[in-house]
């Protein structure tokens, strides 16, 4: 018998040998059952490694675009009809992006220069808000340019169209350098009643474009973590827009209501039909194999 060719030989040993684990990809974005070839990982494992942990560092240094930003909502007709005033920008006390990354401390809070400026705007006008709503580039410039404006929309348009409650909302501010504690600085300054933040996600391999959000009530410098209300993980391929504003504006109608946030005010937005599987002690099955869906 003579030698077997390159070709023949390839499909004899294939250079990717997979993984047993390899269907329960589909349930998750997660890096598992990568397979191997010869004691490694697959080469078009390692390119999309490095390509996912390019786009996270992209996502992190990548400023913001403020002016298309503000472009984007003040042409939008549900933020023009809801609130009718031009966005406000302001900076952190974090001068700039390296400044930011080595001094959470500084993105905490504005610059003085911004405090002053929300002072003097909330000094013209004797309106009362209950709402400011806040953005802040935070660790994805990617997310907050992505995702912000879409679910600002649902959210205000769900507000607007509830007739329980009429809600007054205060211009929008944009914050550059902002971390989610600065979002309390803006509320205090225009004395809007609750805070919402929107702010971008530490990046994940997968995720370079999460965004969350956060809600105060009666919010203030200092304000502890526990008094602010989190969402996570708003981004199609995780909570979607439609979701994500469907949870918002519960906590916000519950807020308002009972004048509170954090941890004294729950999220009960998905109701008692929510039901999850609980194993008994004793039991040996492995609940990440659980047959209910």
């Amino acid at each position: 018998m003579g030698k077997l060719s390159d070709q023949q030989q390839l499909k004899i040993a294939p250079l990717v040998i997979e993984n047993s684990w390899q269907k329960l990809k589909q349930f998750t974005s997660a890096r598992i059952a990568l397979g191997r070839s010869g004691n490694s990982i697959p080469t078009i494992e390692q390119l999309s490694f490095q390509l996912d942990h390019a786009r996270a560092i992209d996502a992190v240094h990548k400023a913001l675009d403020v002016e298309k930003l503000v472009q984007q909502l003040s042409q939008s007709k549900i933020l023009r009809e809801a609130i009718g005033a031009l966005p406000i920008v302001v900076s952190s006390k974090a001068q700039n992006r390296m400044i930011y990354l080595q001094r959470p401390d500084l993105g905490r809070q504005l610059s003085e220069v911004s405090r002053q400026s929300l002072i003097d705007i909330r000094a013209e006008n004797s309106k009362e808000y209950d709402l400011a709503i806040v953005i802040a580039d935070g660790l994805s410039s990617t997310a907050i340019q992505t995702h912000a404006l879409p679910v600002i929309e649902k959210v205000v348009e769900k507000l607007v169209i509830a007739e329980k409650y009429d809600w007054s909302i205060a211009p929008i501010t944009i914050i550059t350098q902002g971390r989610v504690a600065s979002g309390d600085d803006v509320g205090e300054c225009l004395k809007a009643k609750i805070t919402i933040i929107l702010i971008g996600e530490r990046p994940g391999l997968t995720s370079p474009d999460s965004m969350g959000m956060y809600m105060t009530w009666a919010p203030k410098r200092g304000a502890k973590d526990s008094s602010r209300n989190c969402i996570s993980n708003i981004r199609p391929a995780g909570l979607n827009y439609e979701q994500a504003s469907d949870k918002a504006v519960y906590l916000l109608r519950e807020s308002i209501k009972l004048q509170i946030s954090g941890i004294t005010l729950k999220d009960r937005s998905q109701g008692s039909d929510h039901q999850f599987e609980v194993l008994e002690p004793s039991s040996t099955k492995n609940f990440l194999l659980s047959s209910k869906r």
